[in-house]
Parts: structure tokens; sequence; C-alpha cells
């Protein structure tokens, strides 16, 4: 026997299984350096692709704006900043800075929650320099151009009005944009509402190329580069974390190539071969990304790509801070049955698209499937069986859940972080 950890929020549930119980993983934590995070994003930054350097950038320039990541990514932002903030005043020391937190479509990030992903020394610095993105409220955003599929492209107006507009991010599989970082930032990271709501339509939600590790054909990837250009924004900074989210690899420059070229080293490392199976466990990756229902989909669609037809889905995620979103939630929850609440997903016409549908599409076309069986925080009992779920108060009860389903002789994938992997054949 051997023993599978799989995260959850700031810890681990383990598991004892059979030792020839395949385990997905990405190879990720092969990745070493002698260097820490911010010596490699320096150095990344000393070589920028297919761009100036960011103190080059900065000459001339009264004012920048550094788009950086909300609550629910785990951007080790303390290695990036530090070397963004002193190249802009090589370049410039009367440099004018900005935060811009790129919420997207979530809530408001909190001071604890900056003061947690910032430290104590940046915080105080930035404090009265730090804007929240609101892709709710029209007074703060503006137009700067219309989208390759159609809707209005709306963008924050703290990054259009200043005069250098940069981005930190992560690189790691996403389950519908192919992966994060990049051109992520803009779209739907500062973006309107009538923006994130064209661009994550159901049209491209169903796409076959809007999956996990896609970017070529992809309608939405394509829709958030078109984004990125009209936002002029000019140079990023992204990272590649392992599984204890430290800096392992970095990659500055141009908001395309660099991201490209990330995305492509970061491949090597994270596509896995299925492996199916009766049951599959998967999670979130724990904490900060299994913080509510509304981020859960994505470990799902890692269960999704390996699971047999008709099998059951373990899917861990705290959900400590609820549904993540009650238009998410009540999409599904309102509906008598998961294949109604799907089918009007697929009939909403792109310009009437409703909030967060898009999470609950990707939701309801695995649970229409599947059974899932759904490991959260007691709290969110009630929460989970209205999205159509069954939910286990743990690891272990929920295995014999599933094994009561399939029989004692069903197979078993796991798949410790759902959202560190790419699984495709």
């Amino acid at each position: 026997m051997k023993t599978v950890k799989f995260f959850y929020n700031r810890t681990t549930y383990d598991l004892n299984v059979p030792d020839d119980t395949p385990v997905l993983t990405s190879r990720v934590d092969e990745l070493k350096s002698d260097k820490n995070g911010l010596e490699i994003v320096k150095e990344a930054m000393e070589n920028p692709i297919d761009s100036p350097r960011l103190c080059e950038l900065a000459k001339g320039k009264p004012d920048c704006v550094i788009i950086i990541s909300d609550h629910t990514r785990p951007v080790p932002s303390k290695d990036i900043l530090p070397n963004m903030i002193q190249e802009l005043r090589e370049g410039n020391p009367d440099i004018k800075i900005s935060l811009l937190v790129a919420t997207g479509f979530h809530r408001p990030t909190t001071v604890e929650e900056l003061r947690g992903k910032l430290g104590d020394e940046l915080y105080e610095e930035f404090k009265d320099a730090i804007i929240v993105h609101d892709a709710h409220d029209p007074s703060t955003n503006v137009k700067v151009g219309v989208l390759p599929s159609g809707p209005d492209c709306i963008l924050d107006k703290a990054a259009m009005n200043t005069s250098l507009l940069v981005a930190e991010g992560f690189i790691e599989p996403h389950f519908f944009a192919g992966f994060s970082g990049g051109r992520k930032s803009i779209l739907p990271g500062i973006a309107d509402a009538v923006t994130v709501m064209g661009n994550h339509c159901s049209k491209f939600i169903d796409d076959p190329h809007s999956r996990t590790g896609i970017l070529d054909g992809n309608p939405m990837h394509e829709d958030m580069l078109a984004a990125a250009e009209m936002s002029k924004l000019a140079y990023i900074v992204n990272v590649v974390i392992d599984e204890d989210k430290k800096t392992v690899a970095a990659f500055a420059g141009n908001y395309e190539t660099a991201h490209r070229k990330g995305c492509d080293f970061i491949s090597d490392y994270v596509c896995v071969k299925p492996e199916y199976a009766d049951i599959v466990i998967t999670t979130n990756g724990g904490y900060p990304l299994d913080q509510n229902a509304y981020q859960s989909p994505k470990g799902m669609t890692a269960g999704e790509a390996t699971v047999n037809e008709g099998g059951v889905i373990i899917m861990l995620s705290s959900c400590i801070d609820g549904n993540g979103g009650d238009f998410f939630y009540h999409i599904i929850a309102d509906e008598p049955d998961i294949e109604t609440a799907y089918q009007k997903f697929l009939a909403t016409p792109q310009e009437e698209t409703r909030p967060d549908q898009w999470c609950s599409q990707i939701l309801a076309r695995i649970v229409r499937k599947y059974t899932v069986i759904f490991v959260a925080d007691p709290a969110q009992k009630e929460m989970i069986e209205g999205l159509k779920m069954t939910y286990a108060a743990t690891l272990d009860e929920a295995y014999a859940m599933a094994r009561k389903i399939k029989g004692e002789d069903a197979t078993l994938t796991c798949i410790p972080n759902g959202i560190s992997v790419v699984v495709r054949p």
C-alpha cells in the first residue's frame, strides 16, 4: 500500500491505496534551482522576451499601473513586484506607481488578503495607490474597442489612463482558457462584466478547443489576446510555481510571446496521459484556489478527462468562502435537474450570457454525465447539494460511498492537484 496526499485547504487528505494505483501528477517539482524566487524573476527581467527591459520602458513615463492578481490566485507577488518596482524606478525615479487588483468577476480582495499577498512593507508603501477592479461598476470602466467575436471591449479606466501598463501573473493549466497568465490579466482580469460575459459565452465554453492546455484555435484565447492589444499592455512578468507555491521559473517581456514561451515550457511538465478508472479523486489544489465552489470545476475537469463512462468523480474543495457567486449557484440550484440547467446554457445567445454561467456550464457538463461526490466544509453541505452533487464530509466517507456505487473492485485513479495537470491522450 502507498499513501496519496490530496491537497485540501491549507492541509491534505491522505488515502492509503494499492501500490499499483495510478497517481497523475505534474513534474513541476522536478524543476530545481539554487536561486530563490526573487533571483529567478530578476534574471528573467534582465533577459526579456521580444521587449525592451522594463527600466527602458519606464523612461519618460510619468506613471505606471501594475496589474496584480487577486486573492484567488497563488501568485508569488513578493518575488515579482519588488523586481518590477526596482526596474521602474531605475528607468524613472519619479514614476508614480499604482497597483490594480485584477479581480475579474470575483469578489473584492480584502485588506487582510492584500497584506498577506504583498507583505506588510509593500502594502504600507502602496496602500494609498491600490485600486481594486470592479467589473460591475460601469463608471470605473471605459470602452476601448470591440472583441473579434463581437462584444464591446470595456476595461478599467485606471489601466487605460496610465502611460505604462504592465502586469504580473503566473502560468498554469486553465480549464477553458488553455493556460492562465499573460493576456488573462486584461480579460477577464480588469474587464467590465459586459466584456467578460461576451467572452465567456456558452458557445465558446462548448467549443472543444476551449479546454485545458489548448491555445491554438481557442476562441476565448483569441478574444483575450485582442483585449490585451487594445489595452496597450506593454510588459508582463509571469512565473511558474511548484506544488509548494514556490517560484521555479519566470518569463518576462511581450504579453503574447513571453507568455507562449512560458506555456510551452510548463507543458513539458504538466501534460499526463489519462489512466481511465471507475473512480477518480481530484482536487482544486488546496488554498487559495479551493475557497469556493465557483472555482472548483477547474479541478473537476481533470477528473472528467480520465474517468470511465458512468464513473464517479470525488472532488475535494473546502469551499470555506461559500459558493463564490450567487448567480453561479442559482443558475443550477433553481432548476429542477441538471439536464434542464445544461440545455438552458447551450440555448443562451452570446449577448445574453448570464453572470458566472461559464463555471456553472462546465460543472453541469460533468455532473450530468458522472456521479460527483463533493468533499467540502460541513457548513457547505446544503450548497453542494443545491448544485446537484452528493456531499461528503471526509475523503474516507466519499471513497466508501463511491465503492458502494461502483463495487469493491472498482478501479481508482488519483489526482492530488487537479489544476496542476493537463490530462490528454
